[in-house]
């Protein structure tokens, strides 16, 4: 389907929200059998993707790098959704998911997604090219986000274990907002051009050149269904969240890869359209997603799971072991080392590539 193309009720992206909706209604508050799952799960899945089609429809509408701002947060609304409804139903060993699925989005944004694009652009034009001044500092507050509120954790004194104390949290949870409105405020009106996607030639090519933006009519119909989208996508995790923990503990797997699973399945559109946009050769455009849902993950997450600790049941966990805290750690050196020329090869790609099948293997078998 062409992305200029006007909305009908024929459209997957206009029934499958719906749908979506109405599998949640007759599903909730019931214990579902097998074939109830599978087929909520499919809708949970259909509505993942019709709202960030929607999403990236008002993208079109408001531009870059307004575009990839709306889509990160549609995506991180989501995942916020899926780990509250588990860490509520979840009991004690729920006390882990808010962690392990945001260093998941961590390590899937900045080594799956940054890998897989500089790979696709890499094979097209040898070389990719994007703004390092942007990208740099979207890197930076990554790596500040995550460090604080998945590192420091493991080595405060105030309370014992990997957990914050309830100040500390708070502390953390208001500095993860402010350095996300920051963020926001130096990519869309600070230094909006650092962020723009660049051409061969050096100079910035037109954000929006490769569709044309919907009607106003068009983008509010859009942002209805993606209101929808979300609402079905947050009621049916609920609904298939005992299946996938009763999947997990069947295989013999450890708890941290559920955190691993929601991730995956959020960010599976953003990678798609991540790797659209690589290969198109703008690069820079796939920076924003990754890294901008990376912040995003961490920044509007670490206060949602703060607010939810109220009224949660179990401890919060926080803090990586070290397994965890070293692969973070070079990742922050390889990304700084990949970002800081402003251009990346086939080698970068692959390096990134690595790490994040490091980081898949080990959370299978730690």
């Amino acid at each position: 389907m062409k992305t200029g193309t006007p909305v009908t009720a024929a459209q997957w992206t206009t029934w499958v929200p719906v749908a979506a909706a109405v599998a949640l209604i007759l599903g909730w508050g019931r214990a579902l059998p097998g074939y109830a799952v599978a087929l909520v799960a499919v809708c949970l899945v259909g509505a993942v993707l019709a709202a960030v089609h929607h999403a990236e429809l008002i993208a079109l509408r408001v531009g870059e790098p307004f575009g990839s701002l709306v889509l990160a947060v549609a995506v991180t609304v989501i995942e916020v959704g899926l780990v509250v409804t588990l860490m509520a139903g979840g009991g004690a060993k729920a006390s882990t998911y808010a962690r392990d699925t945001v260093f998941a989005a961590v390590m899937i944004t900045c080594n799956g997604i940054v890998g897989l694009c500089l790979l696709v652009t890499a094979l097209h034009k040898r070389v990719a090219v994007f703004h390092a001044e942007g990208s740099g500092g979207a890197l930076a507050t990554v790596c500040t986000l995550a460090t604080m509120t998945m590192v420091l954790p493991t080595f405060t004194t105030s309370h014992p274990g990997p957990e914050f104390t309830a100040v500390q949290l708070a502390f953390a949870a208001i500095a993860s907002l402010c350095l996300y409105g920051l963020f926001v405020t130096v990519q869309t009106v600070r230094h909006r051009d650092y962020f723009l996607p660049i051409a061969r030639d050096g100079h910035e090519s037109d954000p929006d050149e490769h569709a044309p933006p919907p009607t106003l009519r068009k983008t509010w119909w859009s942002l209805g269904l993606l209101f929808v989208a979300l609402v079905a996508v947050v009621g049916d995790a609920k609904l298939v969240s005992p299946a996938i923990e009763t999947g997990v503990g069947s295989a013999g797997l450890p708890n941290s890869v559920v955190g691993v699973v929601i991730a995956l399945m959020v960010l599976m559109p953003e990678t798609l359209a991540a790797v659209r946009a690589a290969r198109r050769d703008r690069m820079q455009t796939s920076l924003n997603l990754a890294y901008g849902s990376a912040i995003a993950s961490i920044g509007l997450t670490i206060p949602v799971i703060a607010l939810a600790t109220i009224w949660l049941p179990g401890p919060l966990i926080l803090g990586e072991d070290a397994t965890h805290m070293v692969l973070l750690a070079l990742t922050a050196l390889v990304s700084a080392l990949t970002v800081v020329p402003g251009r990346a090869t086939l080698l970068q790609g692959g390096v990134h590539l690595v790490l994040f099948a490091a980081f898949v293997f080990l959370s299978l078998s730690p």
